[in-house]
């Protein structure tokens, strides 16, 4: 977490790069601010789709010499898509970085979709999809989005369907892109021991004959929430459960403080209040986990927990016990101490992994908000007293405003 150099080309594309004296592996790739939630009803699914095709086949490479071209030199590549973002990055040794840049550039921009690459792929994805549901931990997760959004993009499965997969050919995919490709909404993003003025003039070479695009779309924002209760049968032995709600966006003012307050519930680390009552005290799970994931206009707070059915809902009793402390019971000054250098030490680590500054520097430009250096970070923390946690978990953590969603064996 730290500054980085920023240069935009002509076509509005936008370059960031932070340079690190004492790697000599570089992390770049691009970041698009597209994701699933930009997809239309009849377009379900094809961002992630997208993502796959990437490496299928370009105008000048197959996909053999795509996924060779990298891997040949001990490099990695790689994509995700998640519901606002798709990036398509790499990681190779520093004198590579010439050929993973035009790599880069070729798959985001040249893709050309080739017909038998997509009947493959559809089968891979139909995969992958059965490969979740089959995992209910993972399944619960992506099943919970459309408790906490309903019919709204945000609560749409990324993998999409089984029937919206098996749809999709050569001219949907370019429709796509198309209709959401925007030059002044991507970046560039790397890090590594390299001179700014190495990654322009690369970036010139590969990047300057991009025609200036705008996309022609509006994001529907998420605005209204209703808490809803579900339990769902499935052929599973341990029941799964998920319980949260909406949550602030990304630039909210409360959003550290709730970060603050998420990670002491149930964060990494092994001494988390919700680890503590349910698995060291009570031995109700292997793990408990809550996340606090922030979009631009709408975030989504969720914990995650599998155990046997007949203790069900006495786990789900001892967690609304965690919420109400944290509403009702301010912390203490030693304990608001440790939550303070907890998080601060885990942001430390954090911001030595240079793959995740990378993707950091080009979300905070996409997002248009500032990412901070971690002594800015520190002060903030530091400055959030037990008055404003408290505000916030009584906001936040009201039983009558949070979702359930259970998963639990058809003979329970």
């Amino acid at each position: 977490m730290a500054e980085y150099e920023l240069y935009t080309l002509p076509n509005g594309i936008r370059i960031a790069h932070k340079q690190i004296t004492h790697t000599k592996v570089v992390h770049c790739g691009f970041v698009l601010d597209i994701g699933s939630r930009d997809e239309k009803p009849d377009q379900h699914g094809i961002a992630h789709f997208w993502e796959h095709m990437a490496f299928k086949g370009t105008k000048k490479r197959k996909a053999f010499h795509i996924l060779n071209r990298l891997d040949s030199v001990g490099g990695e590549l790689n994509a995700y898509t998640t519901k606002e973002k798709i990036c398509f990055y790499a990681s190779v040794l520093d004198r590579h970085f010439d050929s993973a840049f035009e790599l880069l550039a070729d798959i985001t921009f040249d893709s050309v979709f080739p017909e038998k690459q997509i009947e493959r792929e559809r089968n891979v994805i139909l995969e992958e999809m059965s490969m979740y549901y089959d995992s209910p931990e993972d399944a619960i997760q992506d099943d919970f989005d459309e408790v906490v959004f309903g019919k709204h993009p945000l609560g749409m499965n990324i993998l999409g369907t089984s029937d919206s997969i098996r749809r999709f050919h050569r001219e949907d995919f370019k429709t796509f892109v198309q209709e959401n490709l925007d030059t002044e909404k991507l970046v560039f993003s790397c890090a590594g021991n390299l001179p700014m003025k190495k990654v322009i003039k690369l970036a010139e070479k590969y990047l300057k004959d991009i025609p200036k695009q705008h996309a022609i779309r509006s994001r529907k924002p998420f605005e209204k929430y209703q808490p809803k209760h579900l339990t769902v049968e499935r052929a599973l032995t341990q029941a799964q459960c998920a319980i949260g709600r909406d949550a602030y966006p990304v630039q909210h003012e409360n959003s550290l403080a709730f970060f603050m307050l998420t990670n002491l519930l149930g964060g990494p680390s092994m001494n988390t209040r919700l680890n503590l009552a349910l698995r060291e005290k009570h031995g109700l799970v292997y793990a408990v986990d809550a996340e606090y994931q922030s979009y631009t206009d709408t975030g989504m707070f969720s914990i995650y927990f599998g155990t046997e059915p007949r203790q069900l809902e006495k786990a789900k009793n001892y967690i609304m016990k965690e919420l109400h402390k944290l509403r009702e019971t301010p912390l203490g000054s030693m304990q608001l101490h440790r939550a303070k250098e907890q998080l601060m030490g885990q942001l430390a680590m954090s911001s030595e992994n240079n793959q995740n500054l990378m993707l950091a520097m080009a979300r905070s430009i996409l997002d248009e908000y500032e990412m901070e250096t971690l002594e800015t970070l520190y002060e903030k923390i530091r400055a959030t007293d037990t008055r404003k946690l408290q505000a916030v978990a009584q906001e936040m953590f009201q039983e009558k405003d949070l979702s359930t969603l259970s998963f639990v064996p058809k003979a329970f």
